[in-house]
């Protein structure tokens, strides 16, 4: 196998990837990722021991245990930009070898969760409630510098997308990865499910005007109305396509949970988005505790 140059992968003094700052030893075979910094404590006061502590910029990591399991929570920061950092390195992590510079011969395959908050974009999927994404559909480009090869019916799915809205004329080709079926299945009472589009931006993006007009008015009303077979786009955000598409690729198990802070269509915000996420949290910890 070849060696891979000093430049293309960054291994810091300590012998930790650059941008996480965390060594192979330090990474939980279940890594849970949190867009925000200050929410990644708010994970790990549910682990029964916390081992590691490491920051680095926006990218803050706490590693321990929850029973006899241990996990990491990292910070990604916003975004799919933020994701390609996130996605690799963790990769790197479990399989590639920092003293060779080689990849292993064995890989390794993650349970990556991202738990985020949400916009929904169906009337039914109220703001507090929960989503579990079965595919994350991205209209942010950064899987189309990869070769991400999709099958029939992920085909068919964006063909009918890209028909029913009219995206790619304006911003680029979009994507679609689907999540792990051996985590969602353990997401299904009490979570709405369906397909989260991942947008690179917030406002114009996803469809918001404040002094700037925007090329798709009608961005909203067509993700609302997207049928595709039992599939419909059921929120939008910033990470999980990225998230998924970087995911399969590499081989792990990813799962982006959401707590929807805004319904775009009935335009009302939470009045507690930090109760909705910290549901989220305790929901997810009482499930990788007995199940993951």
């Amino acid at each position: 196998m070849s060696r891979i140059a000093e430049s293309e992968l960054i291994i810091n003094d300590r012998g930790a990837v650059y941008h996480l700052d965390l060594r192979p030893e330090e990474l939980g075979d279940t890594v849970v990722t949190v867009g925000d910094p200050d929410r990644v404590a708010e994970v790990s006061k549910y682990f029964d021991r916390v081992e590691v502590k490491r920051q680095h910029r926006e990218f803050i990591s706490h590693t321990g245990l929850v029973g006899k399991k241990r996990i990491t929570v990292l910070s990604s920061g916003i975004g799919p930009d933020n994701i390609d950092i996130v996605l690799n390195e963790l990769d790197a992590l479990v399989n590639i070898d920092f003293v060779s510079r080689e990849i292993k011969k064995e890989l390794k395959s993650l349970n990556i969760v991202r738990l985020g908050t949400s916009g929904s974009l169906q009337a039914d999927i109220p703001v507090d409630s929960f989503v579990a994404s079965t595919h994350g559909l991205g209209v942010d480009n950064l899987l189309n510098f990869y070769r991400l090869d999709h099958n029939d019916e992920e085909q068919q799915l964006l063909h009918s997308f890209i028909t029913h809205t009219q995206i790619h004329s304006q911003t680029g080709h979009p994507y679609i990865s689907s999540c792990a079926a051996s985590l969602i299945k353990h997401f299904v009472t009490d979570f709405h499910q369906g397909i989260t589009v991942t947008c690179p931006g917030f406002y114009g993006p996803q469809g918001r005007v404040l002094r700037l007009g925007i090329r798709n008015p009608n961005l909203i009303n067509r993700l609302t109305d997207f049928r595709f077979g039992q599939h419909r786009i059921s929120n939008f955000e910033m990470e999980t396509s990225a998230i998924y598409g970087l995911g399969k690729l590499l081989g792990h198990n990813c799962l982006a949970l959401n707590a929807i802070v805004a319904n775009r269509v009935k335009q009302e915000f939470s009045k507690d988005g930090k109760a909705a996420v910290e549901n989220l949290i305790k929901k997810f910890i009482e499930q990788f505790a007995d199940h993951i």
